[in-house]
């Protein structure tokens, strides 16, 4: 599995990233086994030097793969599921603070213009998962911060104020 990202290194270079699944072993292992994330380490056992799954017959634990190869060589590292999951909800958490401090002023948009991702101007956030336009009602079914989902109906002209517009089409 490939992910196709890319991003820039400090000096402005292309680095495409590759995401895995599958055995990828952690550079160290702690002595018990263990690797740098916590996770179960694949592949040989530092105080006996036997590699456990070939020993007992078990298959070893899931790892999930990160490869970036810079102009200057390549980095590949490895985690288990669980750090994935941390370092993608970091990646999320991050990737909406930049957009929410890149913003200028609030805008504001006809009921009927309000698209996925769209995010409410006020005190609490209330983003736009979805918006149906029923003849002159749009029904717009918002998730707050919270993870709470309501459906709210809008004369399809009623002004929306938004903290953030993401670019693209309805």
């Amino acid at each position: 599995m490939g992910s196709g990202t890319v991003i820039t290194d400090t000096d402005g270079h292309r680095v495409p990233i590759t995401v895995t699944v599958g055995e990828h072993r952690p550079a160290t292992a702690g002595a018990d086994g263990s690797a740098p994330d916590g996770g179960p380490a694949t592949g040989v056992k530092p105080a006996t030097g036997v590699n456990p799954a070939a020993s007992d017959g078990s298959a070893p634990a899931p790892r999930i793969g990160i490869r970036l190869t810079p102009p200057t060589g390549e980095l590949v590292w490895s985690c288990s599921p669980e750090a994935a999951r941390e370092l993608a909800a970091a990646l999320v958490r991050a990737a909406e603070e930049a957009e929410n401090a890149a913003t200028g002023r609030p805008v504001t948009v006809e009921a009927g213009e309000l698209r996925r991702g769209d995010v409410r101007d006020g005190d609490r956030a209330m983003t736009v998962e979805s918006a149906r336009t029923d003849g002159s009602t749009v029904h717009v079914t918002w998730k707050s911060g919270a993870g709470r989902s309501w459906t709210q109906a809008y004369a399809a002209d009623a002004a929306i104020t938004l903290k953030r517009r993401l670019p693209g089409s309805r």
